[in-house]
C-alpha cells in the first residue's frame, strides 16, 4: 500500500531520514512510534506532499484515497451531521448531481447510491459522532457553535466516516477524553483499510494497531504485531548484537593477538599479513540504540496522616448557580488510588479543584487533614507558563532557598540538561515542559497528587517512567487521564463522574469500556430525530427532618474492620505455626506458649467479630434515619 524507498530528508539544520527504506502492506493498522521530536509528524508531511522528498521515494497507488486529521474543522454554517455526511465526497456528489441530472441517468445513481450504502450513512455518521463524546441535540447544531476542540473531534469523525484507502492520525487521542479514546480503540481494530497512527497510547498500540513502525536515527523498521511485541523483539535484536558484537570482538582480540606476537618473525610474517586481512574483513556489528529515559522524581510524605485525608459528606460544588457535583459523599484515604472517570463537563475538573483547595464547597460538609499537603498538575498550567522564563527561573520561584548549584541539579534530575536550563519556555518541547511541571507538583512531598491529565505531552517512553515513579510514590493519587494503560495500572479505585455528582463505580477498565461502547451505540439508533424536552415534573414534597450524623458510627465501623482483618490474621499466623512439626520438635515449651497465645488471640477475635457486628448495625441505623 505505502513504499518508503531510500528516503533521505534534510530539513532545519538537521537530518530526519537517512536512506530509510519500508514497505507497508495493504489493510495494516501500523503505530508510528518513536522519541518525541525525531520526525513523526514530519513524516506524514511527506506522504501527504506537504514537504518535498525526492522522486519515488514515497509512493502509494494513484488511485488511493488518503487523508489525515491535522487541524480542527473550520467554523462554518454548516450543521454537525451535513459536515460529517459531506467528507463522503463520492454520496454528496451524487445526491447533488440528483437535482440536475437527466431522467435516464436517475436511475444509475440510485444504483449507486444503494450500492454504497448511503441510505445507512446518517446512522453510520451519527454512531462516530456519539463515540466522540457528541448529543444528538449536537447534530442540528451549526459548526460555528463549537470550540476549537470539538471542531477537532469533526475532523477526526469525517476522516473514519470517509474511510480513505489510507488513514493517517497523529497523536488522535490528545483531544479526546478516555471515553472517546476507548470507544476510538474499539474503533481502529475494526478499520477496513490501511492506517498509520502516531500515539503514544500503549493500549491503542497494542490492541488497534497489527504492525509498529519504529523511527530511530533516520531509519525506519517495521515489526510485526502490538508494542508488547514490538518491545520483546527490541530486546531479543538487542541481546542477539550483543551476542554477535561479543563474538566478532573475541575473535578480532584472537586475530590481533597472533599478529602482535609474530608480525616481526620472518617465519610467520605472511601468516601474521593474512591475519591482518581477516581483521578487516570482520563485519563491523553497531549496537542496537539505547534510549535513555530520565526518570520523574515524586518524594513520597515524611510523615503519614491518621486517616480520612479527606471526607466529603452531602457536599455540593460549583461556580455560583446550580452546582455542578451534587450530594457527594466520599472518603479519601493516604494509600487510595483513585482513578476518575466521566466524560468531558461531567465535573472531573471542578472536582480535582474542590479537593485541592482551589475551590469551596457551596454546602455540605468537607473535612480535610489539618496538615494535608497537596500537589496538583492540570494541563492549563502547561499553557500558562511565561514563555520568555526558563526552567532555571521557574525553579527558583519553586526552590527559593537552595543554591544555584542544588537548583541545575535537580533539574538534571528532572531530564533538562545544562543546555536546557537556560532555553526559554517558548523553545522547550510540550513533553519537556509537562516534565518539568509535574516534578515539581511533588516538590514538597505531598501527601495527596491530583493529576488532570499528565501523559498529553508524554512519548510512551516517559509514560512509562511516570508509572514507575507513582508505584513507588506512598501517598494518595486521584487520576485523570484519557491513557487507559496508566489508569488500569495506576488506580486500584474508580470514581465516576455522571449525572452531576461522583460516586463509586463497580466493575474495572474492561467493564466500563463496554459500558462506554454500548453507550454509543444506543445514542446512535435515531440519528436525525432531536428528541423534545421532557416536560418538567413538579417539584416533589420533601418532608425536611434533621440530619442524622454518620460520621462517628462510620468510622467506628472501619476501625472496627481494621481491627476484625489484624485478629484473624493474627489467630492464622498462629495456626500455621502450630502445625509446623519443627516447633514441636525443637521445643515443647514453646509450642505450649504458642497454645496460650493462641486461646488469647482466639478470644481477641470474638471480641473483634462482637464488636464490628454492633459497629455495622450502628451505622445502617443511622443512615436509615438520615
Amino acid at each position: 500500500m505505502l513504499q518508503i524507498h531510500d528516503l533521505t530528508f534534510d530539513a532545519w539544520g538537521r537530518r530526519f531520514f537517512d536512506h530509510a527504506t519500508i514497505s507497508i502492506p495493504v489493510g495494516a493498522h501500523v503505530g508510528l512510534v518513536g522519541r518525541n521530536g525525531v520526525g513523526k509528524s514530519t513524516l506524514f508531511k511527506l506522504i501527504l506532499g506537504e514537504l518535498h522528498a525526492g522522486d519515488n521515494e514515497i509512493s502509494y497507488p494513484k488511485t488511493a484515497r488518503v487523508a489525515s486529521v491535522d487541524q480542527e474543522h473550520p467554523a462554518t454554517p454548516v450543521t454537525l451531521l451535513d459536515t460529517v455526511l459531506e467528507a463522503d465526497q463520492e454520496r454528496h456528489e451524487l445526491l447533488q448531481s440528483l437535482d440536475t441530472a437527466e431522467p435516464e441517468a436517475i436511475g444509475e445513481i440510485y444504483a449507486r447510491l444503494s450500492e454504497i450504502g448511503a441510505d445507512r450513512a446518517p446512522s453510520r455518521a451519527a454512531e462516530i459522532l456519539s463515540g466522540l463524546g457528541f448529543s444528538h441535540a449536537d447534530l442540528h447544531r451549526t459548526m460555528a457553535e463549537f470550540s476549537g476542540g470539538w471542531r477537532m473531534r469533526v475532523a477526526l469523525a469525517a476522516a473514519l466516516f470517509a474511510e480513505p484507502d489510507l488513514l493517517l492520525l497523529d497523536e488522535p487521542t490528545n483531544y479526546l477524553d478516555l471515553e472517546g479514546a476507548l470507544w476510538l480503540e474499539a474503533r481502529l481494530k475494526k478499520y477496513p483499510h490501511t492506517a498509520v497512527i502516531i500515539s503514544h497510547d500503549r493500549e491503542i498500540l497494542n490492541n488497534s494497531c497489527d504492525h509498529i513502525l519504529h523511527l530511530l536515527d533516520g531509519k525506519l523498521n517495521l515489526y510485526v504485531g502490538g508494542y508488547d511485541s514490538f518491545e520483546r523483539q527490541r530486546e531479543e535484536k538487542a541481546r542477539l548484537a550483543d551476542a554477535a558484537r561479543s563474538k566478532v570482538e573475541a575473535q578480532r582480540a584472537h586475530l590481533q593477538e597472533f599478529v602482535d606476537r609474530f608480525r616481526a618473525k620472518a617465519s610467520k610474517a605472511a601468516q601474521a599479513q593474512s591475519r591482518l586481512k581477516m581483521i578487516a574483513k570482520l563485519p563491523p556489528v553497531s549496537a542496537v540504540s539505547i534510549e535513555h529515559t530520565s526518570p520523574f522524581v515524586l518524594p513520597s510524605p515524611e510523615r503519614p496522616l491518621a486517616p480520612p485525608l479527606i471526607r466529603l459528606e452531602g457536599v455540593n460544588a460549583g461556580y455560583g448557580g446550580t452546582p455542578i457535583l451534587k450530594g457527594m459523599n466520599l472518603r479519601l484515604d493516604l494509600d487510595d488510588r483513585i482513578g476518575l472517570l466521566g466524560v468531558n463537563g461531567a465535573g472531573k475538573s471542578t472536582f480535582a479543584k474542590l479537593i485541592a483547595g482551589a475551590l469551596k464547597e457551596e454546602s455540605g460538609e468537607l473535612k480535610r487533614s489539618a496538615r494535608l499537603k497537596v500537589g496538583w498538575f492540570h494541563q492549563h498550567q502547561i499553557e500558562a507558563l511565561n514563555p520568555t522564563d526558563t526552567p532555571l527561573d521557574i525553579i527558583r520561584g519553586a526552590m527559593p532557598e537552595a543554591s544555584e548549584a542544588s537548583r541545575r541539579a535537580r533539574l538534571a534530575q528532572y531530564g533538562l540538561g545544562f543546555q536546557k536550563v537556560d532555553t526559554q519556555v517558548a523553545n522547550l518541547s510540550g513533553g519537556e515542559r509537562a516534565r518539568l511541571l509535574l516534578n515539581l507538583v511533588a516538590t514538597e512531598a505531598p501527601h495527596l497528587l491530583i493529576l488532570d491529565e499528565p501523559t498529553n505531552h508524554l512519548d510512551i517512553d516517559s509514560r512509562r517512567a511516570l508509572l514507575d515513579a507513582l508505584n513507588d510514590y506512598e501517598g494518595a493519587v486521584i487520576l485523570i487521564t484519557h491513557d487507559r494503560s496508566l489508569m488500569e495500572l495506576v488506580a486500584d479505585r474508580l470514581w465516576l463522574a455522571a449525572d452531576g455528582t461522583i460516586a463509586p463505580f463497580e466493575g474495572d477498565m474492561d467493564d466500563y469500556a463496554k459500558f462506554v461502547i454500548e453507550r454509543a451505540r444506543q445514542n446512535a439508533r435515531s440519528p436525525t430525530q432531536v428528541p423534545a424536552a421532557p416536560a418538567p415534573k413538579p417539584a416533589p414534597v420533601i418532608v425536611s427532618k434533621p440530619k442524622v450524623p454518620t460520621g462517628t458510627a462510620r468510622r467506628r465501623a472501619e476501625t472496627a474492620e481494621a481491627a476484625l482483618a489484624r485478629a484473624t490474621a493474627a489467630v492464622a499466623e498462629l495456626d500455621k505455626s502450630l502445625t509446623d512439626p519443627k516447633i514441636f520438635g525443637a521445643s515443647t515449651t514453646k509450642a505450649a506458649e504458642l497454645g496460650r497465645q493462641r486461646d488469647k488471640a482466639q478470644i481477641a477475635l470474638e471480641a473483634a467479630e462482637a464488636e464490628w457486628l454492633d459497629a455495622v448495625e450502628a451505622y445502617e441505623a443511622l443512615k436509615s434515619d438520615a
